[in-house]
């Protein structure tokens, strides 16, 4: 019987780190390594910090990875998506509060469709569609977003953005200065 892989927990990628704005690459393949990439994406989303899971949702390049590869939480627990993409979008369109693992302490109030319909691969690697609503629909967004190269900030209204820009050089300052990066 072969050695069991270990689980690793990845290293999240911090804003302003370029690879946040690049757009992630489709896999052409799921093989072992894509998902041994998944696990330990699950793993990184879930670890425990201070008592509390670390996030709700990863992308690739979140951890440096450019492949399109989202881990999501649902009620069933995390759930990685290979391939995904927005089949349709509510016309409805919800706020709610959001933040990110690669902008730490910025929490914002972001403007989405309140459902969305997806296509994506699943673990199985069985093609899957399916709609989701509230806040699950809010996560697929957001990460979905991210391996398009676009932050949540980004969908805040023009004079929004430039407010949140001092808040983002603070949080920066702040990050190097305690050696985060």
């Amino acid at each position: 019987m072969p050695p069991k892989k270990k689980k690793m927990s990845l290293k999240i990628k911090i804003y302003p780190d370029p690879v946040l704005k690049q757009k992630a690459e489709k896999v052409e393949k799921i093989d072992q390594e894509v998902l041994d990439l998944i696990k330990n994406m699950k793993e990184t989303m879930t670890e425990e910090k201070e008592g509390k899971v670390k996030g709700v949702g990863l992308a690739g390049n979140q951890v440096g990875v450019l492949k399109r590869i989202i881990i999501v939480s649902t009620k069933d627990g995390p759930k990685g998506f290979i391939n995904p993409q927005v089949l349709r979008l509510g016309k409805k369109k919800e706020i709610g509060k959001e933040g990110c693992l690669s902008v730490p302490g910025l929490w914002l109030e972001i403007k989405r469709p309140a459902w969305v319909e997806v296509k994506a691969i699943n673990e199985e690697s069985r093609e899957v569609e399916f709609k989701a609503e509230g806040f699950l629909a809010r996560v697929l967004q957001h990460e979905i977003d991210h391996l398009n190269g676009v932050l949540f900030f980004e969908r805040l209204g023009l004079f929004e953005r430039l407010r949140v820009k001092r808040k983002l050089n603070k949080l920066i300052q702040g990050l190097k200065s305690n050696n985060f990066q």
